[in-house]
């Protein structure tokens, strides 16, 4: 279960929402333009574009949720179980398995439009990083500051989506999500008019009335909706603050507490995180359920051209700025 959400406000911003019942050993992963990217079954790159994000390292490997890399090319996984479906190897096209397929991309990629050329020669392939580890059926949505796609490995093969909205949730596939958009087409944030009949005096009581079918529940569909609906009617100032609290605004608008949401297993599912990152100027900014101060790190205040992973822990520790604490 998660959220992810572009916002354009003279700069261009990527954030997501992760929603899990548990901890992946997440933390910020700096992966500078030395480090060997080593691939299962395509050759390994060795120079390539810097990147920051939210990943697990394992064995020296970033495993990432998301990330975005130092040209602006932002690029997130999503849970999408029952309908990813991984292929066997191919010798027309590059095989890249699904952990691999965001340092793939961001690597050699500078924009959608060169990640869209490199994905139609991509095949994702059932190749686990370690058979005790079996792999997430995920899809994922790529942005830059011009356009978004989503990326769905489906029986029939990947199938690539333009995506004018700039929002991902999780199941069902993005052509419903699209579908289901139009169910909501009345919604409005301005001060409704009576519409009912001319015939009866109808006069709205509350503030808000005009979004009164907007879903509230955690369900991926309803979290598609609400998310496009906050975007669209978002109203902030330009400069960098701002905007970064208004992301997270919007995330908190489709975030899960804990106890609200169980899963099938019978564990409560929440928000562990939310981020938004400044593409431009690859500034990591997030917060943790435990803690609600944004924190932020910054991919070009790092030495880029080393070799070696540079990670931060999380600052999970709630941190209240007392006012008259003696």
């Amino acid at each position: 279960m998660c959220t992810c959400i572009t916002y354009q406000n003279q700069q261009f911003y990527f954030g997501r929402n992760m929603d899990l019942a548990y901890s992946f050993q997440e933390k910020i992963v700096i992966t500078p333009r030395n480090y060997t990217f080593h691939f299962k079954r395509e050759k390994k790159i060795q120079k390539h574009y810097a990147m920051i994000g939210m990943a697990m390292v394992l064995e020296d490997y970033p495993l990432y949720a998301e990330a975005v890399n130092e040209k602006g090319l932002c690029m997130a996984g999503l849970n999408f179980p029952d309908n990813a479906v991984y292929q066997k190897e191919r010798t027309d096209q590059y095989n890249i398995t699904p952990f691999e397929l965001i340092p793939w991309i961001l690597s050699q990629c500078a924009s959608v439009s060169d990640a869209k050329r490199l994905l139609v020669k991509t095949n994702i392939v059932t190749i686990p990083f370690r058979k005790d580890i079996p792999l997430a059926p995920l899809h994922w949505m790529l942005a830059d500051e011009e356009n978004s796609i989503v990326l769905e490995p489906m029986e029939e093969g990947v199938k690539i989506y333009e995506n004018p909205y700039g929002v991902l949730t999780n199941n069902p596939a993005f052509e419903y999500h699209k579908t289901n958009l139009i169910n909501y087409l009345n919604l409005t944030s301005a001060y409704p008019n009576n519409r009912f009949s001319k015939e009866i005096d109808l006069k709205p009581y509350a503030q808000g009335m005009g979004a009164i079918g907007l879903p509230g529940d955690a369900s991926s569909a309803s979290r598609f909706i609400r998310a496009v609906f906050l975007k669209f009617h978002s109203d902030c100032k330009k400069d960098e603050l701002s905007c970064v609290t208004q992301v997270f605004h919007m995330l908190e608008g489709v975030s899960m507490m804990q106890g609200s949401v169980m899963t099938e297993e019978g564990e409560y599912d929440r928000t562990t995180y939310s981020c938004c990152v400044n593409a431009k100027k690859g500034i990591y900014y997030y917060r943790t359920y435990e803690n609600s101060q944004i924190c932020a790190v910054q991919l070009l205040e790092e030495d880029l051209d080393v070799e070696t992973l540079i990670c931060y822990p999380l600052v999970n520790e709630q941190q209240i700025h007392y006012i008259n604490r003696k």
